[in-house]
Protein backbone atom coordinates (compact mmCIF):
# COMPACT_ATOMS: atom_id res chain seq x y z
CA UNK A 1 0.00 0.00 0.00
CA UNK A 2 1.78 3.08 -1.54
CA UNK A 3 1.42 6.18 1.75
CA UNK A 4 -1.16 9.01 1.32
CA UNK A 5 0.93 11.80 -0.60
CA UNK A 6 -0.02 15.38 1.52
CA UNK A 7 0.22 18.76 0.64
CA UNK A 8 0.06 21.78 1.72
CA UNK A 9 -2.63 24.89 0.78
CA UNK A 10 -3.70 27.79 2.56
CA UNK A 11 -7.17 29.18 3.87
CA UNK A 12 -7.92 32.91 3.54
CA UNK A 13 -10.44 34.89 4.76
CA UNK A 14 -10.40 38.63 4.83
CA UNK A 15 -12.70 40.93 6.91
CA UNK A 16 -12.35 44.94 6.21
CA UNK A 17 -9.71 45.16 9.15
CA UNK A 18 -8.20 41.62 9.24
CA UNK A 19 -6.72 39.23 7.62
CA UNK A 20 -6.56 35.78 8.39
CA UNK A 21 -4.69 33.19 6.42
CA UNK A 22 -4.43 29.31 7.83
CA UNK A 23 -1.98 27.32 6.42
CA UNK A 24 -2.56 23.52 6.57
CA UNK A 25 -1.10 20.13 5.45
CA UNK A 26 -4.04 17.94 3.57
CA UNK A 27 -4.04 14.59 2.11
CA UNK A 28 -4.13 14.90 -1.71
CA UNK A 29 -7.94 14.57 -3.32
CA UNK A 30 -9.09 17.36 -0.31
CA UNK A 31 -11.63 19.91 -1.91
CA UNK A 32 -11.92 23.43 -1.43
CA UNK A 33 -14.96 23.17 1.08
CA UNK A 34 -13.08 20.61 3.30
CA UNK A 35 -10.51 22.70 3.10
CA UNK A 36 -12.32 25.80 4.77
CA UNK A 37 -13.60 23.07 7.72
CA UNK A 38 -10.18 21.88 8.09
CA UNK A 39 -9.00 25.41 9.29
CA UNK A 40 -11.48 26.19 11.95
CA UNK A 41 -12.33 29.33 10.47
CA UNK A 42 -15.87 28.78 10.96
CA UNK A 43 -15.01 27.97 14.73
CA UNK A 44 -14.36 31.85 14.84
CA UNK A 45 -16.38 33.40 12.01
CA UNK A 46 -20.16 31.50 12.32
CA UNK A 47 -20.97 34.20 9.18
CA UNK A 48 -18.52 31.79 7.12
CA UNK A 49 -20.57 28.60 8.11
CA UNK A 50 -24.30 30.73 8.34
CA UNK A 51 -23.94 32.85 5.31
CA UNK A 52 -23.84 31.52 1.36
CA UNK A 53 -19.95 31.85 0.89
CA UNK A 54 -18.35 31.81 -2.63
CA UNK A 55 -14.97 30.35 -2.81
CA UNK A 56 -11.97 30.94 -5.19
CA UNK A 57 -8.48 29.88 -5.51
CA UNK A 58 -5.99 32.86 -6.40
CA UNK A 59 -8.87 35.29 -7.26
CA UNK A 60 -10.74 32.45 -9.58
CA UNK A 61 -14.66 31.39 -8.89
CA UNK A 62 -14.85 27.64 -7.95
CA UNK A 63 -17.10 25.35 -6.73
CA UNK A 64 -16.93 23.70 -3.12
CA UNK A 65 -16.17 20.13 -4.12
CA UNK A 66 -12.77 21.39 -6.33
CA UNK A 67 -9.81 19.51 -5.86
CA UNK A 68 -7.14 20.78 -4.66
CA UNK A 69 -3.77 20.81 -5.60
CA UNK A 70 -0.67 21.70 -4.10
CA UNK A 71 0.67 25.25 -2.91
CA UNK A 72 -3.58 26.11 -4.24
CA UNK A 73 -4.84 29.39 -1.76
CA UNK A 74 -8.25 29.31 -0.72
CA UNK A 75 -10.27 32.39 -0.50
CA UNK A 76 -13.44 32.61 1.42
CA UNK A 77 -15.31 35.57 -0.35
CA UNK A 78 -18.09 37.84 1.18
CA UNK A 79 -20.91 39.74 0.06
CA UNK A 80 -20.28 43.03 -0.72
CA UNK A 81 -21.35 45.91 1.22
CA UNK A 82 -22.51 47.54 -2.05
CA UNK A 83 -22.81 47.43 -5.07
CA UNK A 84 -19.44 48.70 -6.86
CA UNK A 85 -21.54 50.45 -9.75
CA UNK A 86 -24.20 51.89 -7.50
CA UNK A 87 -21.13 53.35 -5.14
CA UNK A 88 -19.70 54.88 -7.78
CA UNK A 89 -23.43 56.43 -9.23
CA UNK A 90 -23.84 57.79 -5.56
CA UNK A 91 -20.02 59.44 -5.00
CA UNK A 92 -20.34 61.12 -8.86
CA UNK A 93 -23.80 62.43 -8.05
CA UNK A 94 -22.51 64.11 -4.46
CA UNK A 95 -20.03 65.53 -6.38
CA UNK A 96 -22.49 67.75 -8.64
Amino acid sequence: MEPETVMAVEVVYALADEQIVVTLRVPAGTTAREAVQLSGLGDRYPAIVSGVRVLGIYGRVVTDDTVLQPGDRVEIYRELAADPKQARRRRARRRQ
